[in-house]
């Protein structure tokens, strides 16, 4: 994000802003090599290199959490190579550059979070995070109790190992098909799918409702909300409780903001 020069310089915490002002009239600051006196000089710290008195100054990006409900028929990724449209189309007003943490199939929905913070995505996307992912899922035809249960115990083979266990519960039925939830704190691609396509069936809908303690809730498709200071802090306790879910609030806090491509932008 582009900025004053002297007020990148505070926020590094070298000196105030009209101390870091004196210090650019006085020759000690250099942008990219080049010494700069003018105070209405911009730059952009994640770019640009900038020197005091001889030294890089260290910013800390200023850190974005986003809960986006994710539509079906967009790609999980900041570019596709085949011009396919990307859950960065909702979030073209945010000036920092954010990506998303782990993945959500082109047909699948639901909750995705996306960042600018690498250690936390890291974590929370490593296999040993634990961190728990709930989907609601519609199935073609009708489950047998043995077929649940194969779900829920886990061993089905997918490609990269087998399946843990779940915890699956029925949610509804109609005439020609079912609704189930599925609990899984894996991240294998496209797993869901595979493992209810190994006891025969074909699914027909997905959609991640909570990640850990975090709820979907009513935020509509395309549309994203910030995530509050607390959300933040629980989110990083659960990387250091190894992803011990905490039950999803039944309505998540924070304003949503309707997506760019959502909301005819």
């Amino acid at each position: 994000m582009i900025e004053r020069l002297q007020k990148v310089i505070a926020k590094a915490g070298i000196a105030s802003r009209r101390h870091a002002e004196e210090m650019i009239l006085d020759g000690r600051v250099q942008v990219n090599g080049k010494i700069v006196t003018e105070l209405g000089t911009k730059v952009d710290p994640e770019k640009d290199y900038v020197k005091v008195n001889g030294k890089r100054i260290q910013i800390e990006p200023h850190k974005i959490y986003l809960l986006l409900n994710k539509p079906r028929g967009y790609i999980t990724s900041v570019h596709d190579p085949e011009g396919r449209p990307t859950v960065m189309d909702f979030v073209r007003d945010i000036k920092e550059r954010v990506y998303p943490v782990g993945r959500l199939d082109y047909d699948s929905e639901g909750l995705l979070l996306l960042t600018n913070d690498g250690d936390l995505a890291g974590a929370l996307m490593h296999p040993s995070s634990g961190v728990e992912k709930t989907y609601w899922v519609k199935i073609k035809g009708h489950l047998t109790e043995e077929k649940i249960k194969k779900l829920a115990q886990g061993g089905l083979s997918l490609p990269g190992g087998k399946s843990a266990p779940a915890r699956v519960r029925p949610l509804r039925k109609t005439s020609e098909h079912d609704w189930i939830e599925i609990i899984i704190h894996e991240g294998k691609r496209r797993q869901i799918r595979m493992m209810v396509e190994k006891i025969g069936h074909d699914v027909l809908k997905l959609k991640r409702v909570a990640y850990g303690f975090l709820a979907l809730g009513d935020l509509l498709p395309g549309d994203y909300r910030r995530l509050t200071p607390a959300e933040v802090k629980g989110l990083k306790g659960l990387i250091h409780k190894g992803g011990a879910a905490k039950k999803a609030p039944v309505k998540p806090k924070g304003e949503a903001v309707r997506g760019k491509r959502a909301g005819g932008g």
